[in-house]
């Protein structure tokens, strides 16, 4: 059987589809298991030892096209996919995004049987139209992960476990541990990573509060704290780690996808908005603690640790105290304390 799996972006939203490759693999051997992703996000799906192939498209670049050049180069790379999809020779495409261009990407691989979720649970309900099994999660399926994998039904396959296959990079590895070592943090230190960004403003904590926290943190519980920060995100990390107060407040150097994983994996605490980094670091089974507002933790928290996000009650993440997010932090630095010197056997401890 020739399956491939349409899961463009975001960041969170392909580490939340992960665990349908790993089934598929697992269900299905000697399958052949393609997956179509945008070229931001491929990184995450080369070298995890699960697909055999992995299609990247820019359809950002494609809609930013503006001049006559760009729209030709756009349509040169749309007729060559649409080309190498065809030659492909899909049996099944499995779309897992629910959008319009997801739908159109998937009616191009030409696949007789194209899966997807039913209309009314599609983001954009149009993209329905170009999938011919249409899919309704049950009502045990809560977090968004249960919905991807409950997608699979039509083919069989049903999880008796859950995996994040993602791809270890030994060279980012050396680079993150040659930034810890120049700006002297240590393995055993208590390392609380902050990711103040997200996609979204009203996913975003407040500045403040970040850097309120990280005072708290290196005064108070011993921790040393690493701010990470992405595309268009370096001047509001810089301002945290400046209001903090520098010392044991660092701000992390620009990071790849490999280099991110390595960095988070190292990590004691993430503490984050719903945001793509704190998904992956949940994906690595590091302790996290999420700041949820207007999106619900019940279906988006980090997975595994859906008990340890913080939910504001009016939907706003300025709702959320700095108290509260720090007893959360503390109470998981102390417990991964104990587990000293194998803190990794306590990974999702309580």
């Amino acid at each position: 059987m020739n399956i491939v799996l349409v899961k463009l972006s975001s960041l969170g939203d392909v580490v939340h589809a992960l665990p349908v490759a790993a089934a598929l693999r697992a269900r299905l051997p000697r399958a052949r298991l393609s997956w179509i992703v945008e070229r931001r996000e491929a990184a995450l799906l080369r070298g995890n030892g699960v697909l055999d192939a992995v299609v990247d498209v820019d359809t950002r670049g494609w809609r930013r096209a503006r001049t006559p050049a760009d729209l030709v180069r756009a349509g040169g790379a749309l007729g060559e996919l649409a080309r190498g999809l065809r030659a492909a020779r899909f049996d099944v495409a499995v779309d897992l995004q629910g959008l319009v261009k997801s739908g159109l990407v998937t009616a191009a691989t030409r696949a007789p049987l194209r899966i997807g979720f039913a209309a009314p649970l599609c983001r954009e309900r149009l993209s329905a139209l170009f999938t011919n099994r249409h899919v309704t999660p049950p009502v045990t399926a809560r977090h968004v992960v249960e919905q991807y994998l409950a997608v699979l039904e039509p083919l069989g396959v049903r999880p008796t476990a859950i995996a994040f296959p993602l791809p270890a990079d030994p060279a980012a590895e050396a680079r993150v541990d040659a930034f810890f070592m120049r700006s002297g943090v240590k393995p055993r230190d208590r390392l609380v990573v902050l990711l103040p960004g997200a996609g979204r403003a009203d996913k975003r904590w407040p500045v403040d509060r970040f850097a309120a926290l990280a005072r708290s943190l290196t005064a108070d519980a011993g921790g040393s704290v690493l701010v990470v920060w992405g595309p268009g995100e370096h001047d509001t990390a810089t301002a945290i780690v400046e209001s903090a107060g520098g010392g044991r407040t660092r701000l992390a150097p620009a990071s790849t996808i490999e280099e991110l994983i390595a960095l988070l994996q190292r990590a004691s605490v993430v503490v984050g908005g719903d945001t793509g980094p704190l998904h992956l670091a949940a994906a690595l089974g590091v302790a996290c603690v999420g700041l949820y507002g207007p999106t619900a933790a019940e279906r988006n928290g980090p997975w595994g640790q859906v008990n340890r996000a913080l939910q504001s009650a009016d939907g706003t993440l300025a709702r959320i105290g700095v108290t509260e997010v720090l007893a959360r932090v503390t109470a998981l630095l102390e417990s991964a304390w104990q587990c000293e010197p194998t803190p990794s056997a306590c990974r999702g401890a309580p």
